[in-house]
């Protein structure tokens, strides 16, 4: 069984599923209202639906006659540490390399200079 962190980068891989997190994100929507934009079926936005919901993404709670979709914004912490835990080991890596090539051109500074003095 893939790591949640796993199913939530998959079930984001698809367009229409980041569109739909995305206007969640604006509040909470009906199946029906979800579906409304785009040109496919209730039972195709249906099933992006429940990839989303596998993935912890979203709930659907029943409110009246109708399924509230909402949005899980807690799952986004988990995505959030992962991605800056990287960001922090690429911009360290970079540091790294920036003071590396500092220390190369001072060198280079020192090593020209004293060129220039023996001729």
């Amino acid at each position: 069984m893939p790591d949640q962190l796993s199913e939530i980068f998959g079930a984001l891989a698809d367009p229409t599923r980041r569109d739909l997190v995305a206007r969640l994100a604006v509040g909470d929507a009906t199946v029906g209202e979800l579906a409304a934009p785009y040109e496919m079926s209730v039972q195709a936005v249906s099933k992006h639906l429940q990839i989303l919901q596998r993935a912890g993404l979203i709930t659907k709670h029943p409110v009246a006659q109708r399924r509230s979709v909402h949005l899980e914004a807690e799952v986004f912490d988990l995505m959030t540490k992962w991605i800056e835990r990287y960001q922090r080991q690429a911009e360290e890596r970079y540091s790294r390399l920036e003071a590396l090539l500092a220390r190369m051109d001072e060198d280079c500074n020192v090593v020209r200079g004293e060129l220039k003095e023996t001729s």
